[in-house]
């Protein structure tokens, strides 16, 4: 019995602290903090390897939007493979018509990446953590960019 006559296996157990998450120490290798950017830039340079190697402009090589193919209207990422085919043969151009945020998510991709880097090898954690208010504008930027180019006057956006 405990001192308030209630039985030891009645009284409230503290909540366990969850784990802390997952850092590689400064102490680590080098190589061992530079893993998972070099991975990902490895998967990031394979599939604009294959974009590039693969024409989306040629029919048959890649599904269709279903968006477009069901309403006719062009979504945010309508244009994406083409941007990216544009970036991996080097026609900025051709990218930027594609489909411009492409272009500017694949910069944005870049310079985090390169932070990413940068921090990995220094042995410090990269960690991004945005309010709300950035991922509402964000949606908010797609969704404005998505609207004027289905309009008639946004029609150098569309792809």
């Amino acid at each position: 019995m405990s001192v308030d006559n209630r039985p030891v296996d009645a009284l409230p157990s503290p909540a366990p602290a969850p784990p802390p998450p997952p850092v590689t120490p400064a102490g680590a290798p080098l190589a061992r903090r530079l893993a998972a950017p070099v991975a990902t830039l490895a998967g990031v340079a394979a599939a604009f390897a294959y974009v590039g190697a693969v024409d989306p402009n040629e029919p048959g090589h890649y599904p269709v939007c279903p968006l477009l193919q069901i309403t006719g209207i062009y979504c945010p990422g309508c244009g994406g493979l083409r941007s990216a085919h544009g970036v991996a043969t080097g026609d900025l151009a051709a990218a930027l018509g594609a489909n411009a945020m492409a272009v500017v998510g694949y910069g944005v991709f870049a310079v985090l990446w390169a932070v990413w880097v940068v921090r990995a090898t220094k042995g410090i954690p990269m960690r991004i953590t945005l309010r709300p208010v950035y991922w509402w504008s964000i949606g908010a930027v797609a969704a404005i960019f998505s609207v004027i180019r289905n309009l008639p006057f946004g029609s150098a956006l569309a792809p």
